[in-house]
């Protein structure tokens, strides 16, 4: 390769809140899926089954919960799946990443 050429960058996947509607970077929101062994936080985002992605934001998780998080998994969320999910949610902070 001659010197002096950058190879170019790779584009980073975007996806959309299913909380807030907001697009960013794949890498950027945390994956819920919904898998053969039921419906949980994927932290390597690469488990199989079908997934919806979230900020690491309270507020997200909170309006995702109410359906829209359901919808986006075409599943019903159990007692255990909510009690689950919104056990992760306790630990995300309130505040808006700006």
């Amino acid at each position: 390769m001659p010197a002096g050429k950058a190879l170019p960058r790779r584009r980073e996947p975007q996806r959309t809140c299913v909380g807030c509607r907001e697009v960013q970077g794949k890498r950027s929101l945390i994956r819920v899926v919904r898998g053969p062994d039921g419906i949980r936080v994927d932290q390597s985002g690469k488990l199989p089954g079908r997934g919806a992605y979230l900020h690491d934001q309270r507020s997200c998780w909170e309006k995702a919960l109410k359906g829209s998080l359901a919808r986006a998994l075409r599943a019903e969320l159990d007692e255990a799946a909510r009690a689950a999910l919104t056990e992760y949610m306790m630990i995300l902070s309130d505040e808006q990443n700006g």
